[in-house]
């Protein structure tokens, strides 16, 4: 099975399609969101947008992007949603959405700290600062995302990397960072900084979890498991929900030219964890691609589809992720 370490049976797949009556979405493709679809975005909370300002040129490993921060809070707003997190490979993106939610009420807009080359890699002083930016919106940290080892090993190019590990053990470094994001402070907050395990390999990502959990951090999300260039196999993901991490299934790697499984491989993946132990998000906001708010509507419409009750695709995409940044359920906010 592509990209989930064959741990998956097509056969499997094939029979839940049946059983649903349907034909399946070719791979990279999926039908656009209905109206039905986009009604299930109501409190919806995206962990993984990609959007500008951000930087794109030679030294820049990514895509461009297709919209901006209040771009994107404005068409959160329109459908419902209750929020979004920042995600920039190269920067916090804090102070980003303490502006963005001032400018967009109603929206609740968070940042994240990725520890690639950019912030000085496996950097504790990187991690406070996060913390410490006025207005309470640092809420995850990632261990490094396109600079880790596994990232730059996969992606077959000779540049600096960021490593976590040697020889099946965590490097000091390792441990030290991981201490920081357990003890920072968020200023204007109550709340603790999230845990989110990057781009780094399979082996390495158990390994973050279980010193991440051994120094007292309660909300560790496994960064798109299936996708590549993580590649968790089924037992891989079990064992870190086991551990107590939630598991990220993104929509972006269902469409277009990221696509590498199908949308049935990827519903049966998310029914043998348990609609409790995954999140689901977009990893979007490249240009060219489906925008964001539209990837999450579509899946979800697809999901129901397939059998996921209402309240199942709310877990993962609603309740889920307001555990995960360590806010009150929906309706504790109105």
């Amino acid at each position: 099975m592509i990209g989930m370490g064959r741990t998956l049976s097509l056969l499997g797949a094939a029979a839940l399609l049946i059983s649903a009556g349907a034909e399946p979405p070719p791979l990279g493709k999926l039908p656009a969101p209905t109206a039905a679809d986009r009604a299930l975005l109501r409190d919806v909370i995206d962990i993984h947008t990609h959007l500008d300002p951000d930087s794109f040129g030679p030294h820049s490993v990514q895509a461009r992007r297709a919209l901006d921060v209040l771009e994107m809070a404005a068409r959160a707003k329109k459908a419902g949603m209750r929020g979004f997190v920042i995600k920039q490979h190269y920067d916090q993106t804090a102070q980003l959405a303490y502006l963005a939610s001032k400018a967009v009420p109603g929206v609740e807009i968070f940042g994240q700290l990725c520890l690639n080359l950019t912030v000085g890699g496996l950097n504790p002083a990187a991690v406070h600062h996060f913390g410490e930016v006025k207005g309470g919106r640092a809420r995850i940290v990632s261990m490094p995302t396109w600079d880790s080892e596994a990232n730059v090993a996969a992606g077959g190019r000779d540049r600096p990397f960021v490593r976590v590990s040697r020889n099946g053990e965590l490097l000091p470094e390792t441990k030290a960072v991981i201490a920081a994001i357990a003890t920072a402070k968020i200023r204007d907050s109550e709340v603790k900084l999230a845990l989110a395990t990057g781009h780094v390999s399979p082996t390495e990502a158990l390994m973050v979890i279980r010193e991440a959990k051994r120094q007292g951090i309660a909300r560790i999300v496994v960064t798109h498991a299936i996708g590549h260039p993580i590649d968790m196999t089924m037992a891989q993901m079990q064992e870190a929900v086991a551990l107590g991490a939630q598991i990220e299934f993104v929509t972006g790697f269902l469409i277009g030219r990221r696509a590498s499984f199908t949308f049935d491989q990827y519903a049966e993946a998310i029914r043998t964890l348990g609609p409790d132990n995954v999140i689901l998000s977009s990893d979007g906001g490249q240009l060219g691609q489906v925008l964001p708010d539209d990837m999450i509507a579509m899946v979800a419409g697809l999901l129901r589809k397939r059998g996921f009750s209402a309240s199942e695709v709310r877990r993962m995409t609603v309740d889920n992720p307001a555990a995960l940044l360590g806010l009150p359920p929906p309706t504790a906010r109105r």
